[in-house]
């Protein structure tokens, strides 16, 4: 009976982090560290994809936020900014390519890559043309370490897709 006393005062105790109020709904940008990314700066993203060798051209895309137009795998892609107010302070960032085909993608083959691999979405379009994207959180900063494996690893994903499409 003492432990089912002890449990219910427990219970009843306020927890630290219900009872704080963040008073915004916005996330405050943090201060970004040395060596770190945000996709609130487009242009450090394009010189850190410069700086390893890739194309990488800001744009803007259709309701005016950050776009880069860059190639990999011999293949063209753009990064896309998400979470952006007004075109700037973004919180994300996409990694995104599509193939025109003469054809189209047959579905079962779209599935069977995203049922198989981990990174990398793939979908279909009116005319079934495929494409894939990667979404990277960006929120705060991430390390430039952090961002490089990623980019890495859209590159090889991004030739792993095109052999998967025979393209």
């Amino acid at each position: 009976m003492t432990m089912l006393r002890l449990a219910l005062a427990l219970a009843l105790l306020p927890l630290p982090a219900l009872a704080q109020s963040t008073g915004s709904a916005q996330t405050p940008q943090l201060n970004l560290r040395p060596g770190s990314l945000s996709p609130a700066d487009p242009q450090a993203i394009v010189d850190a994809m410069q700086k390893l060798g890739y194309r990488a051209e800001l744009t803007t895309d259709d309701q005016g936020d950050p776009k880069i137009k860059s190639a990999a795998s011999g293949a063209n892609f753009s990064v896309y900014f998400y979470g952006c107010t007004s075109g700037k302070d973004c919180t994300s960032i996409q990694f995104s390519a599509g193939f025109d085909t003469d054809k189209g993608l047959d579905m079962q083959v779209a599935n069977d890559w995203n049922t198989k691999k981990r990174y990398g979405k793939v979908y279909l379009d009116d005319e079934r043309d495929p494409y894939i994207e990667m979404d990277v959180n960006m929120e705060g900063g991430i390390p430039n370490a952090l961002f490089e494996d990623n980019l890495s690893i859209w590159d090889r994903m991004l030739a792993d897709f095109q052999t998967h499409i025979d393209w």
